[in-house]
């Protein structure tokens, strides 16, 4: 009986994780497809629009360290709960937007709160699971958020299509007030404070120095991925539906990817599965140079490119988990600034790239961005 409950207990924690993050991704995913359905209803360009992306984001990866240095010395449920309902309003504001200025203004909001939730779902998580079981609950719910990549956002792009783009905040807004309450209620028994001492512990240099790892990490997979369905329908003439399966094929890699991650992650250790995936994606980024215009090998290109990425974006996540264990708040939330600005290094980089000398030269220097990432990986000592 003790260890059902205890079972119990451990799935809800990961069920409450995984589709808090769900929800987040969902709203992270779904803008793009929108932005032209919003720049339409404001009469803007889809360049204009895509500042909800860009302002969202740069204020995540500003607001994320803070949310994690404060959650390492007044705990990690009060700004879960804080975030989600500011998200839930933040999302409610941009459903009745007037404006494009008071649009931009509810997508900040947005950053802001989104910065509260994903670092510290991440690390409360690292908080409550064992050690020896903590790469797999990392991978589950991480896989949450990647999860929202090839299922949230057509849920998403559908809803738009029967009730509008609005209706798609409206319901995120509703959903995420609910789960305000429900991680109120799973983590009240966890909500760990960490000691005065212990907080002197893992300086924020030597952590900034760990999550560069990251930063280089997404720059190799985003200055390929943000441009991919133009490689994909310029080079390989796709279709939308063979554009949509290759999409699908990335996002079931990048989930099965992030799961196999944490099994192998707790049986062999963080440190040799994140060292040896990032040097395979090394070795993947010029394969799918290589072999980016041969016809359905394609698709098995795409799954194996996620899987190999993911699976060395969890194991680090759960490495960092492992290395950083009385700032551990802090160290994922630096994570996932670095995250951030790998993507929007990244999509610069894969922009000037692909202009200047076209978009077959970009997976090559996508891995040779991954070599330096995996030299770092290799290189870190504790």
């Amino acid at each position: 009986m003790i260890d059902i409950r205890i079972n119990l207990k451990e799935a809800i924690y990961l069920l409450t994780g995984w589709f808090t993050l769900f929800i987040i991704g969902t709203d992270l995913f779904v803008i793009s497809p929108l932005l032209p359905f919003i720049a339409k209803e404001y009469g803007i360009t889809p360049a204009v629009a895509g500042w909800l992306v860009t302002v969202f984001s740069l204020m995540y990866a500003i607001s994320a360290p803070l949310f994690g240095w404060l959650s390492d010395r007044k705990g990690r449920r009060f700004f879960i709960v804080f975030g989600l309902l500011s998200f839930s309003l933040a999302n409610f504001l941009t459903a009745i937007s007037s404006s494009f200025a008071m649009l931009i203004a509810s997508r900040i909001f947005a950053g802001l709160s989104v910065a509260s939730i994903t670092p510290l779902v991440y690390a409360i998580i690292g908080d409550t699971a064992l050690p020896e079981r903590r790469g797999v609950w990392l991978s589950t719910v991480v896989s949450g958020h990647l999860m929202a990549l090839w299922a949230g956002a057509p849920i998403g792009i559908l809803l738009e299509q029967f009730l509008g783009w609005r209706s798609v905040f409206i319901s995120l807004a509703t959903i995420a007030a609910l789960l305000s309450i429900l991680n109120f209620r799973v983590w009240a028994s966890i909500n760990r404070v960490p000691s005065s001492e212990a907080q002197t512990k893992g300086s924020t240099l030597k952590i900034i120095s760990a999550v560069s790892v990251t930063t280089f990490w997404a720059i190799a997979m985003y200055a390929l991925y943000v441009f991919l369905g133009t490689g994909l329908v310029l080079y390989n003439h796709f279709s939308s539906s063979e554009l949509a399966a290759s999409i699908t094929a990335y996002g079931i890699g990048a989930v099965t990817g992030s799961l196999f991650s944490g099994r192998v992650t707790d049986k062999i250790g963080a440190r040799m599965v994140s060292i040896a995936s990032t040097a395979m994606l090394i070795g993947i980024l010029n394969l799918l140079g290589f072999c980016f215009s041969s016809g359905i090998w394609v698709y098995l290109l795409l799954f194996l490119w996620a899987f190999i990425g993911y699976t060395s974006f969890s194991s680090y996540q759960a490495r960092l988990a492992e290395e950083f264990p009385e700032t551990r708040g802090m160290a994922l939330a630096l994570n996932n600034t670095a995250l951030y600005i790998g993507i929007t290094l990244g999509s610069v980089l894969g922009g000037f790239i692909i202009t200047k000398w076209g978009f077959f030269i970009l997976p090559f220097i996508c891995s040779g961005v991954a070599l330096i990432s995996s030299l770092i990986s290799t290189k870190r000592k504790v």
